[in-house]
């Protein structure tokens, strides 16, 4: 009886960082902002540390992605399903300045982005035809979010713990935070910016809640 042989299938360079990215993009930030969240030099995720000057490939270090990991609560057996990950397009995605999203009209009851006063930008897309960008403005989520930067909303992603939201009151307050805990009374959220204090909102008092998917920063 003839055995057939496997070829094993080895990890290529761009397949680990694309990975990362997808692992900083799933977490709401950019590869620098997960180096800084992570503990790490802000530029060890950088594209341009992923080649040296004489042309190799620089890989990222098993400390380093230990550390992206423990960062956004994610465990191995996610990085792997994100290696494995299509390509993501680029979409033209509706986009609102981040203080006018408390106004009315905007949104319809689900939080999917309704009315006038949208602009368009094209973003990589989340596979999400409700999907939104919001332009942070002013320095209240810092370090996470900085003046200018622009964040991806899905409606249509699931949550979990540990990731950060976009989360609109009953009153219309709408607030950018990491969820912490959430059950079918309470919703518990936890503050980017340490001067902030964390919120404890009653399931009652929440429009509607949705996944920060994407940061460019």
């Amino acid at each position: 009886m003839v055995k057939q042989q496997r070829t094993a299938r080895l990890l290529t360079h761009g397949q680990v960082w694309t990975a990362l990215d997808r692992l900083a993009e799933r977490a709401g930030m950019s590869p620098s902002g997960l180096a800084r969240r992570a503990g790490l030099d802000p530029t060890t995720f950088n594209k341009s540390k992923r080649i040296t000057a004489d042309g190799r490939e620089r890989w990222p270090s098993t400390e380093s992605v230990a550390k992206a990991l423990a960062a956004t609560n994610a465990s191995i057996e996610t990085f792997v399903q994100l290696i494995g990950d299509g390509v993501r397009s680029v979409q033209s995605v509706p986009l609102l300045g981040f203080p006018q999203a408390g106004a009315g009209g905007y949104f319809d009851d689900s939080g999917f982005p309704a009315g006038k006063g949208w602009d368009e930008i094209a973003l990589p897309s989340p596979n999400d035809e409700h999907a939104y960008a919001l332009e942070i403005s002013g320095d209240s989520m810092r370090p996470a979010y900085r003046d200018g930067d622009i964040i991806v909303v899905s409606p249509g992603t699931p949550i979990r713990r540990g990731d950060r939201v976009v989360v609109r009151t009953g009153g219309g307050e709408v607030m950018v935070k990491e969820l912490k805990r959430r059950t079918a009374k309470t919703l518990e959220l936890q503050s980017l910016n340490p001067a902030h204090g964390d919120r404890v909102l009653a399931a009652d008092d929440v429009e509607w809640i949705a996944r920060i998917v994407w940061a460019s920063q």
